[in-house]
Parts: C-alpha cells; sequence; structure tokens
C-alpha cells in the first residue's frame, strides 16, 4: 500500500521521513509538489481534522508536550495522520511494509547511541542548518521560489511571488527563535542593509551566537566526516535513524549554494554520501552495527552541543511553570515570555523553553536509566553520555 508523504523539499525533517520511508520500502507519493489541486485541498483538509480531533498519531503514544509541526506528516492508507520522523522510524519497525533490515538496533545500548544521536543531530543540527540557509547562504538560496512552485497547485500564480518574498522573511524573522543572533555591531556593519536585504537576526537582551553556530555546523561536518571515514553508515554496516537525521539536516543545506559550496570544499566524501542518499543508494544496506571508535568526535559534540542546552531547558521548564507560565515554544518567544540564559559552547545564549525538547530530553532520559547498569561499560566513550543522560 502506497502512503502519502505532505511535506517540502525545504524541510530537513521531510528529507529525513522520505529517506526512512525509502530504506523500509514503503511506497510514498510526495504531496503537494506532485498533486492536483482537489487532492491537496482533501489531504490538508485531513490533516487540519486529525489536528483538530486529536487523532494524530505520533508512535507510541502522543503527549502533551508535543507540537504539531507544519510539515511534515505521513498519512497512511488506513486513513492515520502520523507526526514526527523519528517517531515514524519506530513505526515502520513495528510494522514493516517490506523486508528491510531495522531502523533502530537491536542492542540496547546502539539502541541507545542511535536515538541519541538522531535527538541532537535534529535538535542542533536544525540551529545550524537553519543558520546557513538564511545567513550564511542568505543572498543566493532561493528557498522561498521553490516552496512556492512545491505549492503550485494551491497557489494562484499572481501570488506565488508574493508566497515565496512571505515565507522568505518569515524564516528570516524567525532566526533568533531557532537561536541564531547577531551582535547589535552587525547592524552598523556595511552592507548590512544591502538593497532588498533585511537586518542581520537580532534581538534585545540576547547575546550573540552567530559564531558560535558557524562553529557547531564545522563541528558536526567534521566529526560525521570522521564518523564515515572508514564505514559506509555512522553505526556501522546498515543505514539507521541516525544516518537519516545526518541526512535531512546537511542534506537540506544541498540546495544552498554557498552553504553547498562550504560543504563540499570542507568535506567532499560527506557530500558525496549525502549525495548518494539523495539518490536513494541507502535502501537494502544490511550489515552488523557496532559502536566504532571513529564515532567519538561525532559523540563528543553531542556532549557539547546538545546535553547542556536540554538540561537548562528542562529546569527553565520547570521553574517557568511553577510560576504558572502556560505559553511555550514560539508563541510564547514572540511575547517575550519563558525564556531563560544558558552558557552554551562557552559563552551565554538565551532562549524559550521549548516543550517538544523536553518530551526529547524524558525520553532520553527514561532510556539511559533504562540501560542495565553495566551497559555502558561497554563503550567508553559513551558511558559519560549515558550518565549525563540518567542524572537528568
Amino acid at each position: 500500500m502506497r502512503a502519502v508523504l505532505w511535506s517540502s523539499v525545504l524541510s530537513p525533517y521531510g528529507l529525513k521521513l522520505e529517506a526512512l520511508c525509502r530504506h523500509a520500502g514503503l511506497p510514498l507519493d510526495l504531496r503537494p509538489a506532485d498533486g492536483g489541486t482537489l487532492e491537496n485541498l482533501r489531504l490538508a483538509a485531513r490533516i487540519r481534522r486529525a489536528q483538530h480531533r486529536g487523532t494524530v498519531q505520533r508512535w507510541p503514544r502522543r503527549d502533551a508536550l508535543d507540537e504539531y509541526p507544519l510539515v511534515p506528516y505521513l498519512l497512511t492508507a488506513d486513513g492515520s495522520v502520523h507526526m514526527d520522523s523519528s517517531a515514524i522510524a519506530a513505526w515502520l519497525d513495528a510494522h514493516p511494509p517490506a523486508q528491510a533490515a531495522p531502523l533502530l538496533p537491536d542492542d540496547a545500548l546502539q539502541r541507545f547511541a542511535c536515538q541519541l544521536l538522531d535527538e541532537a543531530i535534529d535538535e542542533i543540527g536544525l540551529y545550524c542548518v537553519h543558520h546557513h540557509r538564511w545567513v550564511v547562504s542568505h543572498d543566493d538560496n532561493d528557498a522561498g521560489a521553490r516552496l512556492a512552485h512545491e505549492f503550485r497547485s494551491l497557489v494562484p500564480g499572481p501570488l506565488r511571488p508574493w508566497l515565496a518574498a512571505r515565507f522568505s522573511r518569515r524564516q528570516i524573522r524567525r532566526l533568533p527563535y531557532l537561536f541564531s543572533v547577531a551582535s547589535p555591531d552587525a547592524l552598523q556593519a556595511p552592507g548590512s542593509r544591502g538593497a532588498g536585504r533585511p537586518p542581520p537576526p537580532w534581538r534585545a537582551g540576547f547575546p550573540e551566537t552567530h559564531t558560535r553556530l558557524a562553529a557547531a555546523w564545522d563541528e558536526l561536518v567534521d566529526a560525521a566526516a570522521q564518523a564515515l571515514s572508514r564505514q559506509p553508515w555512522l553505526l556501522g554496516g546498515r543505514f539507521t535513524l541516525a544516518d537519516a537525521a545526518l541526512y535531512g539536516q546537511l542534506g537540506m543545506n544541498l540546495s544552498d549554494p554557498s552553504s553547498e559550496r562550504r560543504l563540499r570544499e570542507r568535506a567532499p566524501r560527506l557530500r558525496d554520501w549525502l549525495g548518494r542518499i539523495a539518490a536513494g543508494a541507502h535502501r537494502g544496506s544490511d550489515g552488523a552495527l557496532q559502536l566504532h571508535e571513529d564515532l567519538a568526535p561525532l559523540l563528543a559534540w553531542v556532549a557539547r552541543h546538545f546535553i547542556p542546552l536540554m538540561r537548562a531547558n528542562a529546569a527553565a521548564h520547570a521553574r517557568h511553570r511553577a510560576q504558572g507560565q502556560i505559553r511555550w515554544n514560539e508563541a510564547a518567544f514572540d511575547r517575550n515570555e519563558a525564556l531563560f540564559d544558558v552558557d552554551w559552547c562557552g559563552a551565554p545564549a538565551r532562549t524559550v523553553v521549548k516543550t517538544f525538547q523536553l518530551r526529547v530530553w524524558q525520553d532520553l532520559v527514561a532510556q539511559a536509566r533504562a540501560l542495565p547498569p553495566a551497559a555502558a561499560d561497554r563503550c567508553a566513550m559513551l558511558r559519560p553520555l549515558v550518565e549525563a543522560c540518567r542524572s537528568g
């Protein structure tokens, strides 16, 4: 049975989910890009109804901390609407559409490592690649135009340039919400307001993060390249959820000329690896998995960039909730509510409590605590991360 992937090529999670489904052998129809007007209207209405009724599935269970994304959604033949690419990977393993190797390892410690990498790359990687698209590749990306083309069945021709410009402005405006904040000095820099160019993303009271985000992207690229230097996939012999997360995030920048050029120059073999997944080369991979030593830089990236932010987010949620805060995520950010300060990569940063990140962290904590007491002793480089999660 075929399924419908309601998404956009602009979404790293849409790219990730498509790769997951292709590996699992689930035939897909891509919408709205390849659909007609009436079909796309029906699909959009189906998603809205499921959201309104609270029937959107996040395998194995939904939680009040979850937030509906704009995309992607997987619409299956039984009428279900699924969200969250990582959860859908587990659902695909539980309901395999074809004979394919599992996306999550059977071994408990390998499974924890796979899901830790997946969540860290999803959360921190998004900050890095969104920054790259809308800051590094601001002058040469055509994301708005591509979105308008994908939604051409739903948007009349004369309105498509308006949609393209509106989407680009929205994504630039959202940069501080996604951790990308320029320094106040950047507002006065020569060329900061060229013809048609908006001012750099800056917000009063928020420390600059551009330097650290650029470094975090570089470090992720270098660490991933090292992890893949002697293995075809991050965890060894086959494609897993961790590979899908890396592909989704860095694959997003393949269509951003300045960022793609930097990626190609910095890590040409990694650039080729991403291209092979885009072409479907990951389908049918089925080899042994291992926690090999080349993962050490990538795990260090997780420890440096992901763990401190998740801990601070959880503590801030508890603190704000005790004070009666009820709004979170972007709705709170736009009102300067539920903000917190955190030391990130050796310097201060400010952001907003994100409940979906709290859900991610709670799940990882529970998974780490469920590991046998001595399980982490099998892998010295993973042990500190297991302990960090166990301590909550």
